[in-house]
């Protein structure tokens, strides 16, 4: 090519080189599950597997840094502070809620990991979930009581309303069927049941 040598590939710090080797994991286990091999995961990112293992140093550290990038970092504390904000009316905070939490977690990646960490019994699912339940859907439970004069609605409930909500996003990402552009009125729609059959419970 007229004597220039083509560009030397830009060489990557330890930091940026670590985010290329999880980003290439996310997508990778999304795709195959957990049962992936770190030897086709390294292929797959450019990397050689011993250069994967020196900032992973085995295949369960690495499904940890999944776990917190796809799962825990997509929690925001804040929904949490507006759940319990009761200057606001509680059917537009669970509704506001959920459409913040449907937009963080409504993607390829993470109902794909999700369904994969649950198929395979992986302890993930557990510690998210036992999470969601403890963080999120007690505290929701704890406003609908204090709003209904004392009617507390049993965690069996609440999952339902939950689980109901995020199987849009199953539908959409892993059964491929059709889903409303807009979900939120679906949202809206469940929320004003679920709320109106704790009412009739008081």
């Amino acid at each position: 090519m007229d004597g220039i040598a083509p560009p030397k590939r830009r060489r990557l710090g330890p930091e940026a080189r670590r985010e290329q080797i999880l980003c290439a994991a996310v997508a990778w286990f999304a795709e195959v599950g957990f049962a992936g091999t770190t030897r086709d995961l390294a292929r797959r990112a450019g990397v050689t597997q011993a250069l994967l293992y020196k900032y992973f140093a085995s295949k369960a550290e690495l499904t940890e840094a999944v776990f917190e990038r796809i799962y825990l970092g997509r929690l925001d504390p804040r929904w949490l502070k507006e759940l319990r904000d009761r200057r606001v009316p509680l059917a537009e905070r669970i509704c506001r809620f959920y459409q913040q939490y449907t937009a963080a977690i409504f993607t390829y990646e993470w109902m794909r990991i999700f369904m994969w960490a649950g198929l395979a019994g992986d302890a993930l699912n557990q510690r998210y979930l036992g999470h969601v339940g403890d963080k999120l859907l007690a505290p929701m439970a704890d406003e609908i009581a204090a709003a209904l004069g004392g009617h507390r609605p049993a965690m069996e409930d609440m999952w339902n309303l939950h689980g109901g909500i995020v199987y849009i996003g199953i539908r959409r990402f892993i059964y491929r069927l059709p889903t409303p552009d807009d979900h939120h009125p679906v949202i809206e729609s469940a929320v004003a049941r679920f709320l109106g059959g704790c009412a009739a419970a008081s």
